[in-house]
């Protein structure tokens, strides 16, 4: 079972910022990842199509035999965070693990946080903070723009659009004195460069992807099923909306052509199928 694949799922491509950390963390992994692109993004939908959507892409990722489920996606870690229960193989959303790095990581007790509307009304992150410290100040802000912004390419910091942006949502954030932010949505550390820009460089940004990968890595490892094999791992993509539209985004997020590695599916139908 150890040499099965890891499986990733996301609202859109956010979440190969996960897939890029967790192929430095474990190389020698399997990973397949699920792309709900045709319906990006989630955080603007109500809890209950949020849980839908979730149940769906896990269901199609358990097809492919995967050994754990990682929901890549703030806003599917904060409301369907009843999905763990429901799977018969080890699964994490990013909640967790990125609010504890920010525990550990602020000086001053002022933490932020940013992600989309349904992560900030759900207070998951707020919750766990105060859960593990409950003396630390929490401040949140939801940047629906953002998700917007980095998948149509709006992604550098020297953009006036991006920086008009980031200041319009960050501006309360650096205003309230914060010396740690966590980028709740999976797809913020693309324009992070911009966001360390406006807030200064005192302001530690905890990345959602690589603390997600590092505890994962440490939830294989304690249920022996981290794969051994002396061979690198290999990616495969896919996605519920066009493969084009994806393969030259995904080159921004990854850093590398994933051209051959592609397929389209049609989520809908798949989870009609499993059902039946």
């Amino acid at each position: 079972m150890s040499e099965q694949a890891i499986g990733v799922f996301d609202s859109g491509l956010g979440g190969l910022t996960a897939v890029k950390e967790m192929v430095k963390v474990l190389p020698q992994e399997n990973i397949i990842y699920f792309g709900d692109t045709a319906r990006v993004p989630y955080g603007s939908r109500s809890e209950e199509t949020i849980r839908q959507y979730a149940a769906q892409d896990a269901a199609f990722l358990l097809s492919k035999n995967v050994k754990m489920i990682i929901a890549a996606c703030g806003t599917v870690s904060s409301v369907a965070t009843e999905l763990k229960d429901t799977l018969p193989v080890p699964f994490t959303g990013v909640v967790i693990p990125t609010a504890t790095a920010a525990v550990r990581a602020t000086r001053n007790g002022k933490v932020g946080i940013i992600g989309t509307s349904a992560t900030v009304r759900s207070c998951s992150y707020k919750n766990e903070i105060l859960r593990q410290n409950e003396k630390i100040t929490v401040y949140q802000q939801d940047c629906p723009l953002f998700v917007n912004f980095v998948e149509n390419g709006f992604i550098s910091e020297k953009d006036p659009l991006v920086q008009l942006l980031v200041e319009r949502y960050l501006c309360d954030l650096k205003k309230n004195g914060i010396d740690t932010l966590i980028l709740g949505c999976t797809h913020f550390p693309i324009i992070a460069e911009a966001i360390s820009d406006y807030l200064g460089k005192n302001v530690r940004l905890i990345d959602s992807g690589k603390e997600t990968a590092l505890y994962a890595a440490n939830i294989l490892n304690n249920h022996g099923l981290l794969n051994h094999s002396e061979t690198i791992g290999s990616c495969s993509y896919y996605v519920s909306d066009t493969v084009e539209g994806f393969m030259h985004t995904a080159e921004i997020f990854l850093g590398k052509s994933v051209h051959d590695e592609v397929k389209h599916i049609n989520i809908e139908k798949v989870a009609l199928r499993l059902q039946g």
